[in-house]
């Protein structure tokens, strides 16, 4: 037990050091999700209109956009280990006294920390597109950041355990974060498509990631928003089997998803030589 939380201590501060010290990565982390929320926003903000009483389209894709945030960042924790796979500094941890799995959970931890500050940074624009914050709010997020951070991040430790080039999985991660991002209802309800992309939303573990971010946003508003959707469906939440997922449920969902992926990277891991 001590070797592993040492490990996860040792892992989770050189990540964090090396990010803080990253200044491209640094500000680079925020440019897709900025560059979806301006562009899509402005572009399809009047066509689209209000999805509900008082939410446009921006106010409706913002959720969406800080759980994007998070995902960009909690794969790009494999990216590391396949960084230091490349320079030999993953040789020289595998080889050195600590403990796989703490490794793993160093990744997973100093990526959490990394993405939730990232998340709460983008909050900053929730005053200038007309959405409501307030402490509890901050509050209710922040562990359900940790929980998408971390599932995500079993995610991609578990690609990047056997990738041995960094072009190699920067293009499987662009592979893997289009469907991701478009088929997890950020920029649309995922009850309001057809039928065929409604069930493959619903395989999708950022589906629920983001449809908890939203409900945490719009949770006061849920009724009027509700009656107000009428015969199209329930905008804000995602229906498995007729019934309407709470926050809490699609967090347990998240987190047994991000349990089987962190199980599953531990294990492809500790058969590294």
């Amino acid at each position: 037990m001590e070797s592993v939380l040492r490990a996860t201590w040792v892992i989770a501060y050189r990540d964090l050091l090396r990010f803080i010290q990253d200044r491209p990565r640094l500000f680079g982390s925020f440019a897709m999700p900025l560059l979806f929320l301006i562009i899509f926003g402005a572009g399809f903000n009047r066509i689209i209109g209000s999805l509900a009483p008082g939410v446009d389209f921006i106010q409706f894709m913002y959720p969406g956009i800080i759980a994007m945030t998070v995902l960009m960042s909690s794969l790009m924790s494999g990216l590391s280990i396949v960084w230091d796979r490349e320079f030999g500094f993953l040789r020289e941890v595998l080889v050195a006294p600590l403990s796989r799995t703490g490794i793993v959970l160093g990744k997973v931890t100093g990526n959490g920390v990394i993405a939730i500050g990232q998340g709460l940074i983008m909050l900053a624009l929730a005053p200038i597109i007309g959405v409501k914050i307030d402490f509890i709010l901050v509050l209710k997020l922040i562990p359900l950041l940790l929980v998408v951070s971390v599932s995500l991040s079993g995610l991609g430790i578990l690609m990047a355990s056997r990738m041995r080039s960094q072009q190699g999985f920067q293009v499987l991660m662009q592979i893997i974060i289009m469907p991701l991002i478009f088929l997890s209802g950020v920029f649309f309800p995922v009850n309001n498509v057809p039928v065929w992309l409604e069930v493959v939303s619903k395989f999708n573990p950022l589906t629920y990631g983001v449809d908890a971010i939203r409900q945490v946003f719009f949770s006061g508003d849920m009724s009027v928003i509700a009656s107000a959707a009428g015969d199209s469906g329930y905008v804000f939440g995602v229906t498995v089997f007729g019934h309407t997922m709470g926050i809490i449920e699609d967090a347990l969902v998240m987190a047994v998803l991000g349990i089987i992926l962190l199980s599953l990277a531990i294990w492809s891991f500790s058969r590294q030589e």
